[in-house]
């Protein structure tokens, strides 16, 4: 019997997924003045997507955003993610944990950036680092979906865990996961059962460079969201 999280997504162009996947990336970064003055060209990139559950999902936590106190918005941004690794926006933490392997996972990372003529990110941020790799999934649209799918089960784990906080960025996480190949399982427990048999054998790894944005922001799509 198939898994639940193998049947068909609804459909989204490419083109529509590289937005979608921007504009999460750029959300899930932290919310300082530069992220607020870009939400007007997020939100208007949205809008013009269509309708489909992962923009939806984008545009409402833009929205929410929107609407918040800067200062507020960063305290809880800091306490949803910079306080517990159970909340880790680094992929490889899911997949490794603090282990030796987490070292040659982030060095096979930077590789396949590389491989694609891409400068891995400075010493400031890692690799592994969502935000990042949603960048690169929208420049390298191919192998972007193959890391992000290596790396599925942790973010369906990262997304029940922001869930079970009760925090507007899960929101980002069904959208990032709504783009993928097959639905997203039902409950923690499958994600994790998920997680013990990943698709392909495991995941492999990545990293990025500067191309026309800020250093904050190490990818940038071309004529997309700047």
């Amino acid at each position: 019997m198939k898994p639940p999280w193998t049947s068909r997504r609804s459909s989204l162009s490419a083109d529509g997924v590289a937005v979608v996947r921007r504009a999460a990336g750029l959300c899930l970064r932290y919310p300082d003045q530069a992220l607020f003055d870009r939400l007007p060209l997020i939100r208007a990139a949205l809008a013009e997507t269509g309708a489909h559950p992962p923009v939806a999902a984008v545009a409402a936590f833009a929205e929410h955003l929107a609407g918040q106190d800067p200062l507020r918005a960063e305290e809880h941004y800091v306490a949803v993610f910079d306080l517990r690794n159970r909340r880790s926006l680094h992929l490889t933490w899911w997949s490794d944990g603090d282990t030796r392997r987490r070292g040659f996972s982030l060095a096979a990372i930077k590789e396949r950036y590389r491989a694609h003529g891409l400068t891995p990110p400075g010493s400031d941020e890692l690799p592994d680092y969502l935000p990042v790799v949603l960048e690169y999934a929208t420049l390298e649209r191919e192998d972007g979906t193959n890391l992000l799918q290596e790396h599925r089960a942790g973010l369906e784990l990262l997304k029940f865990a922001l869930v079970k906080a009760a925090t507007p960025y899960a929101r980002l996480l069904e959208a990032v996961c709504g783009t993928l190949p097959g639905a997203s399982p039902r409950t923690a427990e499958e994600a994790a059962r998920m997680a013990r048999r990943p698709p392909g054998g495991g995941p492999e790894l990545v990293g990025l460079s500067a191309v026309g944005l800020p250093s904050s922001h190490p990818v940038a799509i071309p004529g997309g969201l700047q």
